[in-house]
């Protein structure tokens, strides 16, 4: 029998007491892996499952020892500060400890759905004084299913409330084998017209908007609607109503809707990669433009709020 305590895979984060991620107190599993390659991302170290360098320039001391101890000779230094060559580059680590200042990081490794469920569990008294839980975010858990699924079905196992996050790229039989454990899905929407929502992330919505329904209708799962909103790409009423009459007509009133404003972690992190390519040229939206997007929902008889 498959010991699901043995089942490994990537993970590039574990956040304890996050209060956004569901309800209640709750820890947050981020995995790695992401079918989309949304240009806003907040978590762009999530794109693939290998582990990332993350470099904070405004600790560098400009000392040196990362250059010397590259086995790539991928780091040399410029106007003071380390740089590197991330074409050179492997990952290996071998810049990491010898850093005085604690500049440099790796981000992303592997476990097992034992050590993740055992993790979570510490927090499990906040749980259950909060009615929270454990939410799987990422990066995407359709990408990891089999990880993903040990880890809910562990921690469901010992009592403990159980969400994910995804965008809903994926297949169904993917998703069914994750639901079985879930409590409750957070669903992103990224934009309801499809040519935009490739434009703005690489693939269409049709399957997406197939699953989203899915879920409710079949998998009879309780789901909550979550909606980055980006300057520029999907922040017009046209899109909010569309949003509205899909969530009315194709799912049910009962389906929360949360606005989340643009904010920009994800540019810091692209930052600590030393990526200067794909960058969002956006400023969040202001608090009068995300009510009057809220507005346009609430019209429709949604309950609807503003962040998570």
């Amino acid at each position: 029998m498959l010991n699901l305590r043995e089942i490994k895979g990537k993970v590039f984060n574990i956040q304890g007491y996050s209060i956004h991620d569901g309800p209640g107190i709750r820890t947050t599993v981020f995995l790695s892996g992401c079918p989309l390659g949304c240009w806003w991302c907040q978590n762009p170290e999530s794109g693939t499952m290998e582990p990332k360098l993350f470099f904070m320039a405004e600790k560098c001391t400009g000392c040196g020892a990362c250059v010397s101890v590259c086995p790539k000779k991928a780091i040399e230094l410029k106007d003071g500060k380390a740089s590197t060559d991330r074409k050179l580059c492997d990952v290996c680590g071998a810049c990491v400890p010898v850093c005085p200042a604690d500049a440099r990081e790796i981000v992303g490794e592997e476990k097992s759905a034992g050590e993740i469920a055992d993790a979570v569990l510490r927090d499990k008294i906040f749980f259950d004084g909060s009615g929270g839980g454990v939410t799987l975010s990422g990066g995407e858990v359709l990408c990891q299913p089999e990880f993903s699924s040990a880890i809910l079905a562990l921690c469901k196992e010992a009592g403990v409330h159980t969400a994910i996050e995804t965008c809903g790229f994926g297949s169904w039989d993917k998703f069914s084998k994750i639901l079985e454990n879930t409590d409750l899905v957070l669903y992103d929407f990224k934009h309801m017209d499809s040519a935009m929502h490739k434009k703005g992330t690489g693939v269409g919505n049709e399957l997406i908007l197939e699953n989203a329904e899915r879920i409710f209708r079949e998998a009879k799962k309780k789901m909550a609607a979550r909606v980055p909103i980006i300057p520029g790409f999907n922040d017009t009423e046209e899109n909010m109503k569309a949003l509205s009459e899909f969530i009315v007509n194709r799912l049910d009133m009962s389906v929360r809707v949360h606005l989340l404003p643009y904010h920009r972690l994800g540019e810091s992190k692209n930052d600590r990669m030393e990526r200067s390519e794909g960058r969002i040229q956006a400023e969040p939206p202001s608090d009068e433009h995300m009510e009057s997007l809220r507005a346009v929902v609430a019209g429709f008889g949604l309950d609807v709020v503003i962040g998570g």
